[in-house]
């Protein structure tokens, strides 16, 4: 319409709605597909994912490595799941809202995420959930999430990758023309730099230093610095922090190319790094949660 000079280029920006833009950035459900939607929770992550279920992280990451595509399901995540999250092609929890750990680490790895889907109840040990105490989803079988909608479905449901052409870039280019603010992103490694650099982001707006020690191999080091009884034994386990973040930091001012870079530092709380919560009650504590509360 533009081409045709029936609309200008503002009114054309402006008939946009921005979540279709972000549709165009990850994996959609094939609109001629029949769907058989069994349940429903919150659309944390947009996009769409087909796999297999599995209830543990290990699980996902040995499934992955094999090339099966899995969804991971759990009541809910915690910083020890990162691994299978990343393994996974999507993620489904019974518990936790909008900005529960699932839906904001599953948004800043732009993962298919569907959280608090109250209607299922999860059996990890049997390997089985439920759904309305009715139909019965084991290990196995394939399941399909709809991150847009918050649809969770039965099988396989085909899915459709949508292709950035050239109008999705002029489109764009006629936004930065009209646009009065400047966008940056969250990133909080150099891969997510990157990606947030591809995207035109000028910069980025925080980067979560507590956000680069969910691995495995690095959680270990922050969960000693947390438990030090002594400032020496802090000290060693900062040691082994300390090159982590240098290595990232630089990775990170090397993809954002000379734009800005907000750093939060390090202050991790409890809750980010361990699966235990702190409850009221002393004696339904391990050592460390006393330490942890004073």
């Amino acid at each position: 319409m533009v081409k045709e000079r029936l609309i200008d280029k503002k009114t054309a920006i402006l008939r946009i709605d921005p979540a279709q833009i972000d549709q165009l950035l990850h994996p959609m459900i094939d609109p001629k597909a029949t769907l058989k939607v069994v349940c429903k929770g919150l659309p944390a992550s947009p996009g769409a994912a087909v796999g297999k279920v599995v209830f543990n992280a290990e699980d996902a990451e040995k499934a992955a490595l094999s090339g099966k595509k899995v969804i991971l399901v759990r009541t809910e995540t915690s910083p020890e799941d990162i691994g299978g999250m990343f393994a996974a092609q999507g993620i489904l929890t019974a518990r936790g809202g909008m900005t529960s750990h699932a839906a904001v680490v599953g948004r800043g790895m732009g993962k298919c995420c569907v959280v608090g889907c109250g209607a299922i109840d999860i059996h990890e040990r049997e390997k089985y959930f439920t759904i309305n105490d009715e139909l019965v989803i084991k290990e196995g079988d394939y399941i399909t999430l709809n991150g847009t909608t918050g649809e969770v479905m039965m099988g396989q449901v085909p899915l459709v990758i949508p292709l950035l052409k050239g109008d999705f870039k002029t489109i764009m280019k006629w936004a930065d023309e009209y646009r009065k603010l400047g966008v940056r992103a969250n990133a909080d490694t150099p891969k997510d730099a990157r990606v947030a650099y591809e995207f035109g982001a000028e910069g980025i707006g925080l980067c979560r230093t507590e956000h680069m020690f969910f691995e495995a191999d690095r959680i270990r080091a922050v969960r000693e610095m947390i438990l030090s009884d002594t400032r020496q034994d802090r000290e060693k386990a900062l040691s082994k922090i300390l090159p982590m973040q240098k290595k990232d930091f630089i990775g990170i001012f090397t993809e954002m190319k000379g734009y800005p870079v907000t750093i939060r530092l390090l202050d991790p709380r409890s809750t980010s790094f361990f699966p235990i919560r702190i409850r009221n009650s002393r004696n339904s504590h391990p050592k460390w949660a006393y330490r942890l509360k004073s």
